[in-house]
């Protein structure tokens, strides 16, 4: 292995690079900042950077729906002080096939974030009440934009009368923003939508009536975050949002000519919030089963927010059929919310929205999606200094099947 500094930062690689800094293996394990492995793979199938939780994914080669199960391999050659700083999470596998992947070197992660939501509409107004009401520890301040004024300007009126009497909680200040501002902040949230059916109108899964309304709205604040250099995350709340991520990541690096530079949003800081509403209705669902009650403590739910979603009853005691059920009833929970003559907005824009977004920003466990080897895929994850980690585990053979088959199908539409 090859030892360099940079930025005061150690990088590793098993490949040199002439134009870095040399230094001994022993001024790199003096350090006690995140190590940095360089690695060369393709952007369009890799993020930028990630969290090495296990010496499997070191040096790795290529990303994809792997990732999700835990490796055998075990890299026995590395020295001691780099395996102990890869179970302390401080090692970061670094694509220097990105143009700007020394931003990382400098990136200092937010100890308060700044969060900007775009979007007041049924969703967006509910997002920013569960921010303000649960985010005072991990946010500082909250900017609101809408292209109706009056929902701006109610917006900031209702949220920052949310408040609690005799009470140290904190609760992040809410504040409208000009469109030239959207992108002065550690967090974007994307919560603008058109294609939403009507109450009464027919329908089953229409992500793809939604993925063709808010693709345009989507593809154009991804272009203005390219312009501006935006260094945050950029967070996907509207349907379907594995597919928008992946249209946001596409056309942030193209340059004008239409052609891939990569000089855009890395694929690291495009997350995709839809899954965490599919878990939360297999709780309610698998409570009302003593067959699938322990869903909860037990399972897990892969895949997009709709078809081709995946929710295992138990990764202990995994039935196919159990698992079927429990996820045919989740997927349609939204049509018997509509059947009560309410469009089902309330509990995505909290358990996909508001409590996955404060978990991100806390480094907490949650269900997101993310960039797996071209392809934004929900699992469950969390969001360290180091990168994000998701989590790998011992998975029934059948139960991989149906995940490579979501997996594929993603990857096929776009």
């Amino acid at each position: 292995m090859f030892f360099y500094k940079l930025k005061d930062k150690i990088l590793i690689s098993q490949s040199e690079y002439n134009e870095l800094k040399r230094i001994s293996e022993s001024e790199a394990e003096e350090s006690k900042e995140i190590v940095y492995v360089l690695n060369r793979i393709n952007p369009l199938k890799s993020r930028r950077y990630f969290s090495i939780t296990d010496t499997s994914l070191i040096f790795l080669k290529e990303e994809g729906i792997h990732l999700l199960q835990k490796s055998k391999k075990i890299d026995s050659n590395l020295p001691p002080w780099l395996k102990k700083r890869i179970k302390e999470k401080r090692v970061s596998s670094l694509n220097t096939e990105y143009p700007n992947w020394q931003d990382v070197l400098n990136y200092k992660f937010p100890s308060r974030w700044k969060v900007n939501i775009i979007g007041l509409g049924d969703v967006g107004g509910i997002l920013l009440t569960g921010l303000r009401l649960l985010g005072g520890n991990c946010i500082e301040s909250i900017g609101i934009y809408d292209k109706n004024i009056n929902s701006i300007k109610r917006w900031e009126l209702e949220a920052n009368q949310i408040f609690c009497p005799f009470s140290a909680q904190k609760f992040p200040e809410v504040s409208p923003i000009r469109e030239g501002n959207i992108f002065d902040c550690n967090m974007f949230v994307f919560c603008a939508t058109v294609g939403v059916p009507s109450l009464g109108e027919k329908q089953e899964d229409v992500r793809m009536k939604q993925f063709r309304g808010n693709f345009k709205i989507i593809s154009d604040y991804a272009r203005k975050a390219r312009e501006k250099s935006f260094k945050g995350i950029f967070a996907v709340i509207s349907d379907p949002v594995d597919l928008l991520c992946k249209a946001v990541f596409l056309t942030s690096n193209k340059s004008t000519g239409g052609e891939f530079d990569f000089k855009g949003l890395a694929a690291d800081q495009i997350r995709g919030y839809g899954l965490g509403v599919m878990h939360a209705r297999a709780v309610y669902y698998s409570k009302q089963n003593t067959e699938i009650a322990e869903y909860n403590r037990e399972g897990r739910a892969f895949g997009p927010h709709g078809q081709g979603l995946v929710i295992a009853n138990s990764l202990k005691k995994y039935d196919e059929s159990l698992s079927e059920m429990l996820t045919a009833q989740t997927v349609k929970a939204n049509l018997e919310v509509r059947e009560t003559g309410f469009k089902p907005y309330v509990a995505p824009a909290l358990s996909s929205g508001s409590y996955p977004l404060i978990a991100t920003m806390s480094g907490k466990w949650h269900y997101s999606a993310t960039f797996m080897g071209g392809v934004f895929m929900g699992a469950k994850n969390r969001l360290l200094k180091s990168g994000i980690e998701i989590e790998r585990l011992d998975l029934p053979a059948i139960l991989v099947e149906k995940i490579k088959k979501s997996y594929q199908e993603l990857s096929n539409i776009l």
